[in-house]
Protein backbone atom coordinates (compact mmCIF):
# COMPACT_ATOMS: atom_id res chain seq x y z
CA UNK A 1 0.00 0.00 0.00
CA UNK A 2 0.58 4.00 -0.50
CA UNK A 3 0.33 5.84 2.39
CA UNK A 4 1.03 9.98 2.99
CA UNK A 5 1.44 11.46 5.93
CA UNK A 6 3.25 14.43 7.51
CA UNK A 7 6.74 14.71 9.23
CA UNK A 8 9.38 17.08 10.41
CA UNK A 9 12.77 17.80 9.47
CA UNK A 10 15.21 20.12 11.36
CA UNK A 11 16.62 22.99 9.13
CA UNK A 12 18.78 25.88 9.90
CA UNK A 13 15.74 27.87 9.86
CA UNK A 14 14.16 25.38 12.62
CA UNK A 15 11.54 22.46 12.85
CA UNK A 16 9.71 22.46 9.32
CA UNK A 17 7.03 20.37 8.55
CA UNK A 18 6.77 17.86 5.38
CA UNK A 19 4.30 15.24 3.43
CA UNK A 20 5.78 12.24 2.84
CA UNK A 21 4.50 9.47 0.28
CA UNK A 22 5.86 5.89 1.08
CA UNK A 23 5.31 2.07 0.51
CA UNK A 24 4.34 0.31 3.58
CA UNK A 25 2.88 -2.99 4.67
CA UNK A 26 0.08 -3.50 7.09
CA UNK A 27 1.23 -5.10 10.58
CA UNK A 28 -2.38 -4.82 11.98
CA UNK A 29 -5.17 -3.46 11.31
CA UNK A 30 -4.46 -0.37 12.57
CA UNK A 31 -0.60 0.08 11.70
CA UNK A 32 1.46 -0.43 8.90
CA UNK A 33 5.39 -0.24 8.18
CA UNK A 34 7.11 1.70 5.82
CA UNK A 35 9.08 0.05 3.57
CA UNK A 36 10.06 3.12 1.07
CA UNK A 37 9.73 6.33 0.94
CA UNK A 38 8.99 7.11 -2.45
CA UNK A 39 8.87 11.55 -1.95
CA UNK A 40 9.62 14.23 0.19
CA UNK A 41 7.21 17.04 -0.39
CA UNK A 42 6.58 15.85 -3.97
CA UNK A 43 9.93 15.01 -4.59
CA UNK A 44 12.16 12.43 -4.84
CA UNK A 45 14.56 11.87 -1.63
CA UNK A 46 17.98 13.17 -2.70
CA UNK A 47 21.06 14.62 -0.59
CA UNK A 48 20.42 18.12 0.07
CA UNK A 49 16.23 19.01 -0.72
CA UNK A 50 14.76 22.25 0.05
CA UNK A 51 11.34 22.96 0.93
CA UNK A 52 11.15 26.79 -0.33
CA UNK A 53 14.70 26.85 -2.46
CA UNK A 54 16.36 29.22 0.23
CA UNK A 55 19.54 27.68 1.85
CA UNK A 56 17.87 28.11 5.13
CA UNK A 57 15.31 25.77 4.07
CA UNK A 58 17.89 23.03 3.13
CA UNK A 59 17.87 19.12 5.13
CA UNK A 60 18.93 15.85 4.22
CA UNK A 61 16.78 14.05 2.91
CA UNK A 62 18.09 10.63 2.04
CA UNK A 63 18.86 10.89 5.61
CA UNK A 64 15.36 11.10 6.21
CA UNK A 65 13.94 8.56 4.27
CA UNK A 66 16.35 6.36 5.67
CA UNK A 67 15.12 7.33 9.51
CA UNK A 68 11.11 6.61 8.26
CA UNK A 69 12.14 3.14 6.69
CA UNK A 70 10.65 0.78 9.32
CA UNK A 71 8.85 3.51 10.83
CA UNK A 72 5.44 2.23 12.19
CA UNK A 73 2.65 4.45 11.61
CA UNK A 74 -0.83 4.64 12.65
CA UNK A 75 -3.03 4.44 9.55
CA UNK A 76 -5.85 6.59 11.04
CA UNK A 77 -3.16 9.40 10.86
CA UNK A 78 -2.33 8.85 7.53
CA UNK A 79 -3.76 9.10 4.11
CA UNK A 80 -4.17 5.68 2.25
CA UNK A 81 -3.50 6.62 -1.66
CA UNK A 82 -3.46 3.36 -2.86
CA UNK A 83 -3.68 -0.31 -1.26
Amino acid sequence: MIIKYRSSVYTRAGWREVTITADAERVSPGVARVTSVQAIGGHPPTGTMSRTGSRRQEFHGAGIAMREVGARKRLSSCSIVEV
